[in-house]
């Protein structure tokens, strides 16, 4: 998978559907923007936990989207593969897929792939 290009593909589906329903974007934006912020759980903690939720539910966008934000807040190769260890013991197989794309996409993301 190209990461970039997906990446840039989805931003650009999620663009168009946004103008459609505004409203719900408002909503979900407040509710992203409250749930990430920083309180007894770090906000890369939080990603970590929405990352292992994109595995197991097999969805490519989120993965990307959330390792990205993991990449902006500074997780090392190390740290991600003990989360992704964690997704794989939890999901089985398909959770074992799931994790190498991520890993695949921590790598275009970081600069190290």
């Amino acid at each position: 998978m190209d990461w970039d290009n997906f990446m840039a593909e989805i931003e650009a589906d999620i663009g168009t559907f946004s103008k459609e329903v505004p409203e719900t974007v408002k909503g979900f934006g407040i509710m992203g923007k409250a749930a990430k912020t920083n309180g007894a759980l770090s906000e890369k903690t939080k990603e970590i936990m929405a990352l292992g939720i994109a595995i197991a539910t097999r969805c490519d966008s989120c993965i990307g989207f959330h390792v990205r934000s993991l990449v902006r807040l500074g997780i090392t190769r190390e740290e991600l593969c003990e989360a992704l260890a964690m997704a794989t013991y939890m999901g089985g197989g398909p959770s074992y897929a799931y994790s190498a794309k991520a890993l695949k996409a921590f790598d275009v993301f970081s600069g190290q792939g």
